[in-house]
């Protein structure tokens, strides 16, 4: 009989049961939930969150900055417009007439300076022009070296030369043209404001402290232009480098869903082929116990058969008078003790004959 054990509590448990939560079994873990959790961290996911994070980082710095400049550059050039307007209306119409002088000025300074590039590219031409025409000569001393055989390597150097020759030529023609062009629209300029300058001296002293103030406050809003402009480039550095980040996590996010989707697609195949093999071994011992089983019935019935034969022979014989004659007491209880001998041998199942022996 089952008795109620007693748990540490004072509660009574029923048999069979085991009670306590510590000992209740855990609820079954998905395997997809296992693998998630077992599965590392893909390093190249931290890297690009680390870029993201340095890129959102700088791209905040910079904009402050950023702010901060044009902010400056509205002060300055709203003050500067201020302090021109009243210095203009301090002098009055004079700075009106001397404008055409400092506009003069203004472009025999951009002439001047176009005339110094032109005169830079002209001078790297004739360098290119002589650099090729030494190759050329370094070539052709190549070619006539050996007048017995024409090696073609040389002869190739010689005509690449010759071509280097030719176009650094048209560039020196082009850049002298242009040297030229500029440098007389730099000798224009320069007469233009000196005659100018002849024709409008009293007003241009006069207007010199407005125009001054005006250069003045020009360089200064060059200056923070400048620095807005390089940041500007900052930011949009900044903002190229963060959205490469992002693109890289969004890839990187697809390749793990995608390799997720195929994890889940053979473990749903798999059972086909994993879940029925276990099944095998047992099949295979049921039929091999089914097997045992049926050896041993058909030995079972085979022995009731050959005993129920050997009885009916026996029965056959004991039927004649005169063997039943000569059988005696001996014999009688010989037969009795070999059925009584054979009875535990046949064990259960087995036929057994009782037949009386009268005379």
């Amino acid at each position: 009989m089952d008795e109620e054990t007693e748990g540490g509590d004072g509660r009574r448990t029923p048999p069979g049961h085991v009670g306590g939560a510590a000992e209740a079994e855990a609820p079954p873990r998905v395997v997809g939930e296992e693998e998630e959790e077992e599965e590392e961290l893909d390093p190249r996911i931290q890297e690009e969150l680390e870029h993201l994070n340095q890129a959102n980082e700088e791209i905040n710095r910079v904009e402050l900055q950023l702010d901060e400049a044009r902010t400056a550059y509205r002060r300055i050039l709203s003050e500067s417009a201020r302090k021109l307007n009243a210095q203009g209306s301090q002098l009055g119409n004079c700075i009106e007439k001397a404008r055409p002088y400092y506009e003069a000025r203004r472009l025999a300074k951009e002439a001047q300076q176009e005339t110094q590039k032109a005169a830079l590219r002209y001078e790297r031409a004739v360098s290119m022009h002589n650099a090729a025409r030494e190759m050329v000569f370094v070539a052709e001393q190549g070619v006539m070296a050996d007048k017995n055989r024409l090696d073609p390597t040389w002869q190739e150097m010689l005509n690449h030369a010759t071509c280097k020759v030719n176009e650094a030529e048209e560039e020196r023609l082009r850049s002298e043209r242009e040297h030229q062009r500029v440098t007389n629209l730099c000798q224009e300029a320069e007469a233009k404001v000196q005659a100018l300058q002849k024709s409008l001296k009293r007003v241009i002293v006069k207007s010199k402290p407005y125009f001054e103030l005006k250069a003045q406050f020009n360089q200064i809003l060059e200056e923070h232009k400048a620095k807005v402009t390089a940041l500007e480039l900052l930011v949009a550095q900044a903002k190229t480098r963060y959205s490469v980040a992002l693109r890289n996590l969004e890839e990187i996010s697809e390749q793990i869903h995608a390799r997720r989707l195929q994890r889940l697609i053979q473990r749903r195949a798999s059972p086909v082929g994993a879940e029925a093999s276990p099944q095998h071994p047992l099949s295979e011992a049921e039929g091999t116990q089914g097997t045992h089983l049926g050896v041993e019935g058909a030995s079972g019935d085979t022995l009731s058969v050959l005993s129920l034969q050997t009885i009916a022979s026996d029965l056959q014989k004991f039927d004649s008078v005169e063997h039943l004659l000569k059988l005696s007491d001996a014999t009688s209880l010989n037969s009795e003790e070999l059925e009584e001998h054979d009875q535990p041998r046949g064990g259960q199942g087995h036929f057994k004959h009782h037949r009386s022996i009268s005379l």
